[in-house]
């Protein structure tokens, strides 16, 4: 059994010297000195031993297990210092390297085309207003002058919160909770989102828009037409043609749509502007007399005008953007180009 002993222990020291491997380390510490290991199966013979001989043996056991489990300790923390030492090097720091610069976000297209507008209009002494998204029905549709019948109160325009609250459809519920509170004159633009069934290449169910509302004592319609030329001479430069068209809003009498020559063709027809040479781009009138009783203005006394744009339409104009899913993927590749 002696010679088992130091026959074990020779086995077993040249076989943890030439482990390469922590798991193989540890399946040779089992394999030596676990409960059911070789030195374990060796010392079950004890019994077979003379009584003299057994406390010789036992010191001899207690001495292999003692230098087997140093060895394992010893090879273990080499092995461990050349795995820590490989991954210093493999994640070494090359300090003579140039630094990288992180990149750089910026502000999105939408807001740039946004603030654009909305200096144009501060030169003119409008003032920016706000409102919520989710309105009432009375604000959005009723002191708009939108009769309950009219068709943009159905479901299929309108997103329903529950009954009496919507989506806004359009920044204009804005225009009464200005007026309710401030007395002409007032002028204010109104940037801000809005919501409409819709989804195609040129509607989005959640897009931009901005109103203009200006009441005041002789205010005509050749103020508001003054108003729209000069913020599309700004905006897209003095060659850009304006003309207007009859409409029909509710919540302006008279009403016109506003069409630029196309800022692809410069009028003379292309597949953009539908060889028409003109591209629609806002709707506006004269305030409905209407709308200022809700306010409780004097209608007598004071007039005023209203427009609307969307500002993702003028954006996609503005760079020739085909679709407008492409403002609200949220791809770098697109983004980058603003």
């Amino acid at each position: 059994m002696k010679d088992q002993l130091e026959a074990l222990r020779g086995a077993a020291l040249e076989e943890i010297a030439q482990t390469a491997d922590l798991r193989v380390l540890e399946d040779a510490r089992v394999k030596y000195l676990g409960r059911k290991g070789r030195v374990t199966e060796i010392l079950r013979g004890l019994a077979q031993v003379p009584a003299e001989e057994r406390p010789a043996i036992g010191q001899i056991a207690n001495a292999v297990k003692e230098a087997i489990g140093t060895a394992i300790d010893a090879r273990k923390a080499g092995l461990e210092a050349e795995a820590e030492a490989h991954r210093a090097s493999s994640e070494a720091v090359d300090l003579s390297l140039p630094g990288r610069h992180p990149r750089r976000g910026h502000m999105h297209v939408i807001n740039q085309v946004t603030d654009e507008i909305l200096d144009i209009f501060f030169e003119l002494g409008f003032q920016v207003a706000a409102g919520p998204d989710v309105e009432t029905e009375y604000y959005n549709f009723d002191s708009l002058n939108i009769r309950p019948d009219h068709p943009a109160r159905d479901s299929h325009d309108t997103f329903f919160v529950k009954p009496g609250v919507v989506l806004r459809t359009h920044t204009s519920p804005v225009q009464m909770r200005v007026m309710e509170r401030t007395q002409p004159p007032v002028a204010v633009v109104v940037p801000g989102r809005v919501y409409r069934v819709d989804y195609d290449a040129s509607h989005s169910p959640m897009f931009n828009q901005i109103e203009g509302l200006l009441v005041d004592e002789g205010i005509t319609f050749a103020d508001l037409k003054g108003t729209l030329l000069m913020f599309i001479h700004r905006f897209f430069g003095k060659d850009t043609k304006m003309r207007l068209r009859p409409s029909f809003f509710p919540f302006t009498e008279p009403s016109a749509e506003v069409d630029i020559s196309c800022t692809v063709c410069k009028g003379q027809g292309c597949r953009v502007c539908k060889n028409s040479g003109w591209l629609e781009i806002l709707g506006c009138g004269m305030v409905n007399p209407e709308v200022f009783k809700y306010a409780k203005y004097d209608y007598g006394k004071y007039t005023g005008y209203a427009f609307g744009l969307g500002v993702d339409r003028i954006a996609m104009l503005r760079h020739a953007i085909t679709s407008i899913s492409h403002l609200y993927e949220n791809d770098l590749r697109f983004l980058e180009q603003f």
